[in-house]
C-alpha cells in the first residue's frame, strides 16, 4: 500500500470484466425530493458557456425533432419507504459534507411525506405498448413508480429490469398506441452534430434544450465511484445542451427525433448546468433493454484481462516504477494479467501485449474497451487486434460470463445468490462470542436495487436469521432459499448493532 502504483491501481485495472472507466471524482446527487431525480455530477475547475445558435434552417429542424420527441417523454416519480428514502439521503448528505453538526438529522427532518415523491426523473417511451427507458439512479430504492405522460395522464409502471453497471433502467405502463423514439445508430453520430435534450428539469415538465455532441467515448467514472456498480461500463455522449436535475433518464436525440442517448450525468460545481451533460449511447441502452426483455438478465460478455491505460500518464509511471518496467505511455491498453477461463488468453494474448482494436472499433483508452466489449454477450466472438514488441498482431476471442460460460442465462438459471442481489460470508466465531451472536454472516457485494438492497442491508451488514432459521455460511443461505418461492423474512444486524427484520418475495 505504500506503493504509488498501488494507490492508484484501484482505478487502473480492470480485473475480468468487459471494460473499464476512466478515472473521475464524480458524486451522486439529489438537490430536492421533490423535484430532484437523484442526479450525477463531476466537480469542474471552470464553466462553459453554452453554445450559440441563430441558424433559421437548423431552427425548423429543431422544431421537427422537439414535436416528435415530447409526447414520447415522460415524467417519472419515485416513491420510497419513509426508512429507505432517509437511509438513502443520510448516505448522500454525508457523502458531501460527512456526517457532522448534526446536519444528517436536520437533512432527515426534511423527509417528504409518504404520499410524496422522493425523487423525480425522466424516461423515453421506446414501443407503443409502454415499455420505458430510463436511468438505474432514477428508479433506485423505490417501491412505487408512477410514470406521467406529457398530457398529463397518469400510470403506475412496473420495473421490468435494471443495470446498475450501465445505469439503465426499463419499465412497463400497461397502454397501447402510445407515441414512443425509434433507436438511432450512435456509432453514427459526429462530434460537432446538432442534439437536443428532451426531459423534465427542476420540475418543469417537456423541456426542451438544444446543443452539440461535444465529444463521444467519455468515460466520466461516475459509475465506479459509487461503489454500485460491479463491472461498470462508461462511453457516455458528451453534450454542451443544458441538462438539469430531473433530466436523467431523459432522450438525447438528433435533428430527426431519432433516440441517439438516454441523459444521466451533468458535470458541475454547483449540481446544477455549468456546461456539459452526459448520455448513455443508445446502441449501449438498446442492448440493455433487450437482454431484459428477452433473459429477464442482462448478459455481459468479459474478454478476462486486467489492463493499464497507457494514455494515463500517470498510471504508466506509477506501474514502471512499482514493477521495474520500461513501458511507454501513449494509446491502447496494456495487459498486466488475465481471469480465469480468460477468453483472451485462451486467444493467445500475453502478458505485456497492447490492445490496440475489438474488431474496427480503435481502443485507445478505458473508456473505448468498455464501450467495445460492454455491448457484446457471452459467446460472441471479436477481433483483437494487439501489438507484441511493436509487431501487429491479429486473434478472435470468445467473450465468456464471470463463471466462464459462453452461453446466455436466463432468471432461471441464476443462483440464489444472484437472485436476490448479494453474497455471505462466514462471521468470525469470536466475533460471534464477543457480541453475544449465535448465528451469523456478512453480507458482501450487495447489489444495487436487489432484493437484499431493497430491505435496507448493505455490504458488512449481519445477516442472523434467514425464514427464522439461523444461518452460519453462504450454503445456509442457499439452501434454505432453493426453489422457494414465496415470502423472505431476514433478520439482520446493522453498523449501529440496531437489530431489524424484513422481508422480500422471492424473485
Amino acid at each position: 500500500m505504500k506503493s504509488t502504483l498501488k494507490k492508484l491501481l484501484p482505478f487502473a485495472v480492470v480485473g475480468v470484466m468487459s471494460g473499464a472507466t476512466t478515472v473521475g471524482a464524480l458524486q451522486y446527487f439529489n438537490h430536492d425530493s421533490n423535484n430532484g431525480d437523484q442526479s450525477y455530477f463531476t466537480k469542474s475547475a471552470s464553466n462553459v458557456s453554452f453554445a450559440g445558435m441563430n441558424s433559421a434552417a437548423v431552427g425548423e429542424d429543431f422544431v421537427k425533432a422537439a414535436k416528435t420527441t415530447v409526447p414520447a417523454v415522460v415524467t417519472i416519480k419515485n416513491y420510497q419507504s419513509r426508512s429507505t428514502s432517509r437511509a438513502s439521503e443520510q448516505d448522500l448528505f454525508d457523502f458531501f459534507f460527512g456526517p457532522q453538526n448534526g446536519r444528517g438529522q436536520q437533512r432527515q427532518q426534511q423527509q417528504a411525506p409518504d404520499n410524496m415523491p422522493s425523487g423525480m426523473g425522466s424516461g423515453v417511451i421506446i414501443s407503443p405498448d409502454g415499455y420505458i427507458i430510463s436511468n438505474n439512479h432514477v428508479v433506485a430504492g423505490a417501491n412505487k413508480l408512477e410514470v406521467v405522460l406529457s398530457n398529463k395522464k397518469s400510470y403506475i409502471a412496473t420495473l421490468v429490469g435494471t443495470d446498475p453497471n450501465t445505469d439503465i433502467s426499463l419499465l412497463k405502463i400497461e397502454e397501447k398506441g402510445l407515441p414512443y423514439l425509434n433507436f438511432a445508430n450512435s456509432d453514427n453520430i459526429e462530434v460537432g452534430q446538432w442534439v437536443l435534450a428532451v426531459g423534465n428539469p427542476l420540475g418543469l415538465n417537456s423541456t426542451v434544450t438544444a446543443g452539440i455532441v461535444s465529444a463521444k467515448g467519455r468515460g466520466i467514472g461516475i459509475l465506479s465511484s459509487q461503489g454500485k456498480a460491479a463491472n461498470p461500463i462508461e462511453s457516455f455522449i458528451q453534450t454542451d445542451a443544458a441538462i438539469n436535475p430531473g433530466n436523467s433518464g431523459g432522450a438525447l436525440v438528433n435533428t430527426n427525433g431519432d433516440l441517439i442517448g438516454i441523459n444521466s450525468a451533468i458535470q458541475s460545481t454547483t449540481g446544477y448546468y455549468q456546461g456539459y451533460g452526459f448520455a448513455v449511447p443508445s446502441n449501449l441502452a438498446r442492448k440493455i433493454v433487450e437482454d431484459i426483455k428477452k433473459f429477464g438478465i442482462v448478459q455481459r460478455g468479459f474478454l478476462g484481462v486486467t489492463t493499464i491505460d497507457l494514455s494515463n500518464d500517470q498510471l504508466v509511471a506509477a506501474y514502471n516504477k512499482d514493477q521495474k518496467t520500461n513501458i511507454k505511455a501513449g494509446s491502447g491498453m496494456y495487459v498486466t494479467g488475465f481471469g480465469e477461463n480468460s477468453g483472451a488468453e485462451d486467444a493467445g494474448i500475453k502478458k505485456g501485449d497492447i490492445i490496440t482494436k475489438i474488431d474496427s472499433y480503435a481502443i485507445t483508452d478505458f473508456a473505448d474497451l468498455s464501450a467495445a466489449i460492454g455491448s457484446k454477450r457471452p459467446g460472441d466472438k471479436v477481433q483483437v487486434t494487439y501489438l507484441r514488441n511493436g509487431k501487429e498482431n491479429v486473434t478472435t476471442a470468445t467473450l465468456r460470463d464471470q463463471k466462464g460460460g459462453t452461453s446466455t442465462r436466463t432468471k432461471a438459471d441464476l443462483s440464489v445468490t444472484e437472485r436476490i442481489g448479494a453474497e455471505f460470508k462466514p462471521l468470525d466465531e469470536r466475533f460471534k462470542t464477543d457480541y453475544g451472536l449465535n448465528s451469523g454472516v456478512i453480507a458482501t457485494n450487495v447489489t444495487e436495487g436487489g432484493e437484499i438492497a431493497k430491505i435496507g442491508i448493505v455490504d458488512n451488514y449481519i445477516v442472523i436469521e434467514v425464514n427464522g432459521k439461523p444461518v452460519n455460511s453462504q450454503k445456509d443461505v442457499e439452501k434454505i432459499l432453493d426453489k422457494y418461492s414465496g415470502n423472505v423474512q431476514v433478520k439482520f444486524v446493522d453498523a449501529y448493532g440496531q437489530i431489524y427484520t424484513r422481508g422480500f418475495k422471492m424473485p
